[in-house]
């Protein structure tokens, strides 16, 4: 009878545990000058992880709004995706030109319209195929307000303009940053967008100073620092500055990481000076980060904590 009355109470605790709802950690800034003094490092550092494609998992697929939700069980984030354009000029969250490793459809994005795509399943990383569809970029951007940061990559051919438009009518000035590749791009965001901050490309003094010499103020930059760790060096030229530095551990880092598990990598190379760390290894970054979070008794008043 005892043995009984055991297994129906585990049996009993065990369906409680399959209908808890998760944690959500949910990033929210009430205006934009609030989300960038925290990128310009004006209030209390608190170092967060890009989830680089949203962060796939198994069952997971890239670039899907699911995917970012599940994103934010784990860790607050910074939400890295990709913005591809249709043949009827919608913006759709996509990274290869092509829909065949990621969707049930095959041939060029640019050849079908945002309504032939959405007849499409989107694939996780191990190839099969999920109930989830491609997402639109303004689908994405009302999803993500008061949830997520954002760091916007644009695809080839896909106007900066319609970006900008997109970001100014779901209002997400506030936590949306725009991804350039050289100084370039990064004046021309600038000067369409001049409140809007710019992910930018600095590996040296001479990077941010090309930048400036163009139009760029240092207030407007988060620096991308590369996918290999700099010297101590620029992350303290780049704080005295004022500038939050991302780091790409996707690659070798996150191999590294991902063969050393008892060493701290990531929390290590938060220590060294990186702000953001973009990476494929969600979950392992997300253990190093909360352990070296709870070590420095880090807290971050814009994280809010939810169950659904």
């Amino acid at each position: 009878m005892k043995k009984i009355r055991f297994l129906l109470v585990a049996l009993g605790l065990s369906a409680i545990a399959c209908i808890a709802p998760r944690q959500h950690h949910y990033i929210s800034f009430k205006t934009a000058k609030a989300f960038q003094d925290f990128l310009n490092r004006k209030t209390t550092a608190y170092p967060l992880l890009s989830a680089h494609r949203g962060g796939p998992m198994p069952g997971f697929p890239e670039n899907a709004i699911e995917t970012f939700e599940n994103a934010t069980t784990y860790q607050p984030v910074i939400i890295e995706f990709d913005v591809s354009l249709s043949k009827d000029s919608v913006l759709v969250i996509m990274h290869d030109d092509k829909l065949d490793r990621t969707t049930s459809g095959s041939g060029l994005i640019e050849s079908q319209t945002n309504a032939e795509l959405q007849k499409l399943r989107l694939k996780d990383n191990d190839g099969k195929l999920t109930e989830f569809k491609i997402p639109t970029l303004e689908e994405v951007l009302r999803w993500g307000k008061n949830k997520v940061l954002f760091t916007i990559d644009i695809k080839k051919g896909v106007p900066y303009e319609k970006i900008i438009e997109a970001v100014r009518k779901t209002k997400s000035e506030t936590n949306s940053i725009i991804i350039t590749y050289n100084a370039n791009q990064a004046a021309k965001v600038h000067e369409l967008a001049p409140d809007l901050m710019i992910s930018a490309t600095v590996k040296s003094a001479q990077d941010l100073e090309r930048l400036n010499q163009m139009g760029v103020p240092d207030q407007k930059i988060i620096a991308f620092v590369g996918i290999s760790e700099p010297d101590k060096s620029l992350y303290q030229y780049l704080h005295g500055k004022g500038i939050s530095t991302i780091l790409g551990t996707m690659g070798n880092i996150d191999h590294r990481a991902k063969a050393n598990k008892h060493k701290d990598i990531y929390g290590d190379l938060i220590a060294n000076g990186a702000d953001v760390l973009s990476t494929d290894e969600l979950v392992l970054a997300g253990t190093q980060l909360d352990a070296y979070r709870t070590k420095n008794q880090l807290k971050f008043k814009n994280l809010n904590l939810s169950a659904n």
